[in-house]
């Protein structure tokens, strides 16, 4: 519009009309969703309802709201003033709305500043483990450990995201004492010699609150605040950012045939707990990131769905991070054996984070940062322009 001369008020007037959404409600009642497709015909709009509706048996149904933005931001202010739970239908469209738009996302904590979306930003990997399914053994000592996280940050890393327990489909649990010796022995060392920020990998808030005073700043939960009830109030005592992922059950046994009845509806209804879990201890949500999970209780078929639908998950309002990198789905598809020669799955890696790069992710765990980061400036270069590049 700008191209072609049109003023600023008449753009204000028109892009809303331009972005059209298709929203699913899951639990609508039989009065609401019938009142919705009325007002939304009226609109331009309109409401796919389940034939079943039409035997006007009192329950809720899933419906489907198809509309632009113009017309939903119209339907809202009607439904405000409405009757039965028309108000908090209008309360939620008006949220997701909001959410599905923010496009920058500006984390900041203690020295560190993160502009997330405006640009995309690379997670170094240390394992110090001895059984991680990509590098398990190879920096379990300090020194090698220190060494590679010193290499990432030289090849442009943006933060270190230090684990020691591997959680690889069918992982075995280890004590938290066994955990915290692997890791913070590391952390203690890098943290006087790096300057970019150093996050923490774990699921338990004994080890998060170790690895916070041993100079971590950062705290990535494969549960999502689920599998220690203490997680949240060490985040928010802290203060400092978490990485909310989803997980389908647990590392020893997430990946026994998982089964959903609408996957992208069950990762965000989950999401969405782990945020107002996190909220509710006191984190802010300016500092809540999200994971969807790539391979955590998700068979080939759904981390392919997860990579095509990513955009869905900006519903949720909160910047979205991603782990693809050199996993099994990859093999699966490029018809390598599964365990061996982990280092051929880097193309496909590659291809994944372009996709998931252009469909919204800020911010990787990666392997491969040099290949990664080069990747990541084609996608941006693409997306927003080479004027926008930092």
């Amino acid at each position: 519009m700008e191209k072609i001369g049109v003023d600023n008020q008449g753009i204000s007037l028109m892009a809303p009309k331009s972005l059209s959404l298709v929203l699913k409600l899951p639990q609508v009642g039989l009065r609401e969703a019938l009142i919705l497709k009325q007002e939304m015909l009226s609109l331009g709009g309109d409401v796919a309802l389940p034939r079943k509706i039409f035997n006007f048996f009192p329950q809720d149904y899933q419906i489907l709201l198809l509309g632009n933005l113009k017309i939903y931001q119209k339907l809202v202010s009607k439904l405000e003033g409405q009757y039965f739970k028309l108000p908090q239908i209008a309360q939620t469209l008006k949220k997701t709305i909001n959410n599905y738009q923010k496009e920058n996302f500006t984390l900041s904590w203690r020295d560190y500043t993160l502009f997330l979306n405006k640009r995309t930003y690379l997670m170094g990997i240390l394992n110090v483990t001895p059984d991680s399914f990509s590098d398990g053994g190879k920096f379990l000592k300090k020194e090698k450990a220190v060494d590679h996280a010193l290499k990432m940050v030289e090849e442009g890393v943006d933060i270190i995201d230090i684990g020691g327990r591997s959680t690889r489909p069918g992982s075995k649990e280890i004590n938290f004492q066994e955990e915290l010796s692997r890791v913070i022995p590391v952390i203690e060392e890098l943290s006087s010699r790096i300057k970019v920020p150093i996050s923490i990998d774990t699921y338990r808030a004994k080890v998060a609150e170790e690895a916070i005073a041993a100079g971590a700043s950062m705290v990535n939960d494969i549960s999502g605040l689920n599998f220690d009830p203490q997680m949240g109030e060490v985040v928010a005592k802290n203060q400092v950012p978490v990485i909310v992922m989803h997980i389908k059950g647990t590392p020893e046994n997430m990946q026994y045939n998982p089964q959903y009845e609408d996957l992208i509806l069950e990762i965000i209804t989950y999401l969405r707990e782990s945020i107002n879990k996190a909220v509710k201890f006191g984190v802010p949500e300016d500092k809540i990131i999200i994971d969807p999970g790539i391979g955590f209780g998700k068979t080939v078929a759904h981390n392919l769905e997860i990579i095509k639908r990513l955009k869905e998950f900006k519903i949720l309002g909160r910047p979205i991070s991603i782990g693809t990198s050199r996993k099994s789905f990859l093999a699966n598809v490029l018809g390598l054996p599964t365990g061996e020669k982990i280092e051929e799955r880097r193309e496909g890696t590659m291809a994944s984070v372009a996709v998931s790069a252009y469909q919204g992710a800020s911010l990787f765990r990666v392997h491969d940062v040099k290949e990664t980061k080069k990747v990541i400036k084609v996608v941006e270069a693409i997306k927003l322009g080479l004027e926008f590049r930092p």
